[in-house]
């Protein structure tokens, strides 16, 4: 059984970094030109913080899902992967949700703020930032799956 359990584990581990990495990878480049009354913007990624936040997380998230799968967890580092997998958690949480929010305002906009939706103008921008906000919502789902997941690997000999 707990053959099983490390091959789910590493599986799982594995599936988290190649989602990580997609959202990096499409995050960054993430880019169009919009050309309105003889103007042009360039809208980019790193224009927004938000963008920027929720790229740093993603590639944090992908190089631990590395380090983890490199090191055994039998050691020292095993005691340490359950802390770092509940921060890893709430970061990719929290820089999906600011980075979700601003994808909001780019979309419908806020009449409250007089702020207009930026969709229209470039949608292969608002595109590329949609499959990259779901990598990484797919991402903090395994990422939650896995904390759930090694919470009860450590649970489950002490329970019984």
């Amino acid at each position: 059984m707990a053959k099983y359990s490390k091959i789910l584990s590493l599986v799982m581990r594995f599936v988290a970094m190649a989602a990580s990495v997609a959202a990096v990878v499409v995050i960054v480049t993430t880019h169009d030109t919009a050309h309105v009354l003889n103007l042009t913007f360039t809208a980019k990624y790193n224009n927004t913080p938000a963008f920027v936040y929720f790229m740093i997380v993603e590639a944090i998230a992908g190089l631990y899902s590395l380090i983890t799968l490199i090191l055994s967890t039998k050691n020292w580092f095993g005691r340490i992967v359950i802390i770092l997998d509940v921060v890893m958690t709430v970061l990719l949480a929290s820089s999906i949700s600011a980075a979700l929010a601003i994808g909001d305002v780019g979309k419908k906009g806020n009449d409250d703020a007089g702020w207009l939706p930026i969709c229209g103008q470039v949608p292969k921008f608002c595109d590329h930032v949609t499959g990259a906000l779901i990598a990484g919502v797919a991402s903090a789902i395994l990422y939650f799956t896995i904390l759930l997941y090694s919470l009860y690997t450590v649970l489950d000999p002490i329970l019984m």
